[in-house]
């Protein structure tokens, strides 16, 4: 169950229900699967299930595997700020894992739309846009460092983005102080974004009481958010369908109330987003259930 206070006198409270499958084909290959139900409590009380995720995975090796079909897809710290929509993407990976270092590549079409301030759909340039990625991490034990890769394959040649992203994250006992750069090549302007956050403490679903707070500075121009739907459930990002840059704090924070049940909050504050009048803060809570 989930609140959200959009700004601009708009606000909205919902459901939703995740049930997800697995099929075990053999020692090397699953299905895995995940029914969607969503309703909204303030208006239409229909809902519709759907399935948002359907995906096949084989395993070469303990380090090498590959997935086929709709699977989920992130890009961004904080929560995926930058991509990570509820239906993910329909397409194809091939994973290497071993030890500290991970390498992904994949090809597909995101499953994503544009949406303004208000949550209305305004474009659908990420949904008919098909997309190679790459993705590299390490983790030198002192720090984690990872580097991404998206391109756009489609679309008029104005709207194919080639964007590059570096990230790092250093652990300081409880604390890890993390930050990444993005840079989109094929823009002509306004096609940078950057954040630098600190957080604390890590909220573990089997044990009450624990908690995590993140709290990040974030500066993203509008050619850095074309490529999809962020995963933040504030809304400053949407502003970006009408300005040209917006700078914002960001604080996320979990709280686990007893076994299996989290609470989870955000909150955007001191948004400001150039060339819009009204770039209100917003907010959101929700309470989880995990079973």
């Amino acid at each position: 169950m989930r609140y959200q206070d959009k700004g601009n006198n708009k606000d909205a409270w919902n459901g939703r229900v995740r049930l997800n499958v697995k099929g075990q084909v053999n020692e090397s290959t699953y299905v895995q699967g995940r029914f969607l139900n969503e309703m909204d409590f303030k208006g239409n009380g229909d809902s519709n299930t759907t399935m948002d995720q359907l995906y096949v995975n084989h395993n070469f090796s303990k380090e090498v595997a590959v997935r086929l079909g709709r699977q989920p897809i992130v890009f961004g710290n904080q929560g995926g700020w930058l991509i990570n929509p509820n239906k993910g993407y329909d397409g194809a990976q091939a994973s290497y894992k071993n030890g500290k270092l991970v390498l992904t590549t994949g090809f597909g079409q995101l499953n994503a739309t544009k949406k303004n301030a208000a949550g209305e759909t305004v474009g659908t340039e990420a949904a008919d846009s098909d997309v190679y990625f790459a993705q590299g991490a390490y983790d030198f034990g002192v720090a984690k460092l990872n580097a991404d890769y998206i391109a756009s394959k489609e679309g008029p040649s104005d709207d194919r983005g080639e964007i590059y992203g570096v990230g790092l994250n250093v652990p300081v006992q409880q604390f890890n102080v993390f930050g990444e750069y993005w840079k989109n090549t094929t823009a002509d302007d306004y096609d940078t974004a950057w954040n630098a956050g600190l957080s604390y403490g890590k909220a573990d679903w089997k044990k009450a009481g624990t908690w995590d707070l993140a709290v990040a500075y974030n500066d993203v121009d509008e050619g850095l958010f074309a490529e999809g739907m962020t995963g933040l459930q504030t809304t400053p990002l949407n502003f970006l369908a009408n300005a040209t840059n917006v700078t914002f704090w960001n604080a996320i924070a979990n709280v686990t109330l007893q076994k299996n049940v989290q609470l989870h909050a955000e909150y955007a504050f001191s948004v400001d987003a150039e060339g819009v009048d009204n770039d209100d803060d917003s907010w959101a809570v929700s309470l989880n259930y995990k079973f």
